[in-house]
């Protein structure tokens, strides 16, 4: 197999968040679902955006974060997703690539403007999303370049990716062309509402062998399989044929489930949680990282667990501390 170029080949919404701090009461006071992300239009988007409080404007998007969090551990990543030749879409550019990651999507020149998130910081850290696709329906299979894929060791796929059809096809041809190169596919099941709405193609995805590493927190992996016990899940996760499953568990640290062993590693210690925006993401990024560079299993969830330590003690979903340093200085070098 040729040597790879990338460390991970990222594929998701190319989004820019708008993150405020809220109380649960604006959640009620606009009927908003505490902890869930819902699809807005852009009327709805202009709403929410006047009635939050001061705002955070940072880029974000859920795979873009993971191959950011990557290129700050010292590895090698690229980003596929769509945005708009306008002002929003120029921000997620510079940011990407400031970052160090490699990101050549040729931006949309006319249709709907780039993605926006609005996220709702409640005083508990947990954070409610209301996300404007814009753009990123916009992506399709000619964005997905053969020759980038078979340069990538992991190609990592966002599940929020299956809600529009153009963006599925895309997805469904890189993990295509990742096999056929020898490379790995990882997806990320993104949300539990995501997974209520594609149980069924997901359970598909895993069962064809579309994906060989499955990423999930413990809410989506219960909606996965339809049962309320997380150990029920799990069970179900070590009977699947030939997949490596990584299961958060916020505070309870993380699970690393595969037919032959499962293996429980505790989360790194935070001293003040402050938004929880990212924190899978950036996990999955130090996963990924430790997996690209031959680590145990152990070390890769230690890895992960570290980057999500980082992400979740400030406002936003891109690190603000280089993540190798600090992975140096606790022995994950």
């Amino acid at each position: 197999m040729a040597h790879a170029q990338f460390d991970v080949l990222a594929l998701g919404n190319a989004i820019v968040d708008v993150i405020a701090r809220t109380e649960d009461d604006f959640l009620l006071a606009h009927n908003l679902e505490k902890g869930s992300m819902r699809l807005i239009g852009e009327n709805e988007a202009e709403a929410i955006y006047k009635a939050m409080g001061p705002a955070h404007i940072v880029s974000g998007g859920s795979a873009a974060n993971t191959a950011v969090g990557i290129a700050s551990l010292g590895a090698r990543a690229a980003f596929i997703g769509k945005v708009k030749d306008d002002e929003v879409g120029h921000l997620f550019t510079h940011d990407i690539r400031a970052a160090g990651v490699a990101f050549e999507s040729s931006p949309a020149l006319g249709g709907p403007a780039t993605a926006r998130s609005f996220i709702l910081v409640t005083p508990d850290g947990e954070r409610t999303m209301n996300t404007y696709l814009g753009a990123c329906q916009n992506l399709t299979i000619l964005d997905i370049d053969d020759a980038q894929i078979a340069a990538s060791s992991i190609v990592y796929l966002e599940g929020y990716l299956w809600d529009p059809p153009a963006a599925k096809d895309a997805f469904r041809k890189a993990a295509a062309a990742a096999h056929k190169h020898g490379r790995k596919v990882a997806l990320t099941l993104s949300d539990s509402f995501c997974v209520d709405r594609w149980r069924d193609e997901f359970i598909d995805l895993i069962r064809t062998g579309t994906i060989d590493i499955l990423f999930a927190n413990e809410h989506e992996l219960r909606a996965l399989y339809v049962t309320a016990r997380t150990e029920d899940a799990i069970d179900a996760l070590r009977a699947e044929n030939g997949l490596l499953g990584i299961v958060t568990r916020s505070e309870q640290g993380s699970v690393v489930v595969t037919r032959e062993e499962t293996l429980a590693v505790p989360v790194f210690p935070i001293l003040e949680l402050v938004d929880t925006t990212g924190a899978g993401d950036l996990f999955a990024a130090g996963f990924m990282a430790g997996l690209a560079r031959g680590q145990s299993y152990r070390d890769c969830a230690r890895l992960g667990a570290l980057a999500a330590a980082e992400i979740i003690q400030h406002l936003g979903a891109r690190p603000e501390k280089n993540l190798a340093a600090l992975a140096a200085e606790n022995g994950l070098a």
